[in-house]
């Protein structure tokens, strides 16, 4: 397992936290000619080889890793077109996750670290994940509904929005770990409340239940990852 949750913790850090966008751009744009998918299929071996650093003997894994990675994200760039780029985007995550899954199977137990137990991982991905990954898998999932009007960019912060998104799913996760849940009552509460004058403003419908479903979806995986992180650390404990 803690194989598996290393290898993830790479994922995630090197297919969302460290790819900017202009990297995705790029890539999208210029396909396998794109100097970004081989410096970003550089990444994750740089970021394997890390999580693996205790064990140099498995460097071979982040090769693995590294190839399979470039062999999927090729594949999706020569298919992905306007119409199939969200279901692609999740079809290429079941498969990096599938290659990792496959992997951890094969080498389970191979590796430990001294400092760190299951129950410590379990919560670094858990925080990992619902950062940047969660980010961008709210907006894929919601891109189809994306309204046509929206309210005045000038009126907000830039990037306010996905970084407010990003810290109330770790207060939710803070609040379930601690067995705190009138917390993430009160956060649900205090952005509902928050919404509803921007809302009220706009008069529009289709931007008020794009916004709901976000704030649903955002809440949504924030308790499901606080439980899920909850169970395994309560087991490896």
């Amino acid at each position: 397992m803690e194989l598996f949750l290393k290898l993830l913790i790479a994922h995630l850090l090197g297919d969302f936290v460290l790819q900017p966008y202009s990297w995705v751009q790029d890539k999208n744009l210029k396909k396998l000619r794109s100097p970004r998918l081989y410096l970003h299929t550089g990444v994750h071996l740089i970021l394997t080889l890390l999580m693996l650093s205790t064990e140099l003997s498995l460097w071979y894994l982040a090769v693995i890793i590294a190839i399979t990675h470039f062999l999927i994200d090729a594949m999706k760039l020569k298919l992905q077109n306007e119409k199939n780029g969200r279901l692609l985007f999740f079809i290429d995550q079941l498969l990096h996750l599938l290659v990792i899954i496959v992997i951890a199977l094969f080498f389970v137990d191979t590796i430990s670290l001294p400092d760190l137990n299951n129950s410590q991982w379990f919560t670094i991905c858990g925080l990992l994940f619902l950062t940047q990954p969660a980010s961008i898998i709210i907006k894929t999932l919601i891109s189809v509904y994306t309204p046509k009007t929206e309210m005045e960019a000038d009126d907000s912060l830039q990037n306010a929005g996905k970084y407010i998104g990003i810290i109330e799913r770790i207060l939710v996760l803070i609040f379930i770990m601690t067995n705190h849940w009138e917390g993430v009552g009160f956060l649900i509460a205090a952005k509902s409340i928050f919404r509803f004058s921007d809302l009220t403003q706009a008069k529009d419908r289709k931007l008020t239940e794009y916004i709901l479903i976000g704030t649903l979806l955002s809440f949504g995986f924030a308790i499901v990852t606080g439980l899920i992180v909850m169970h395994f650390v309560r087991t490896a404990a």
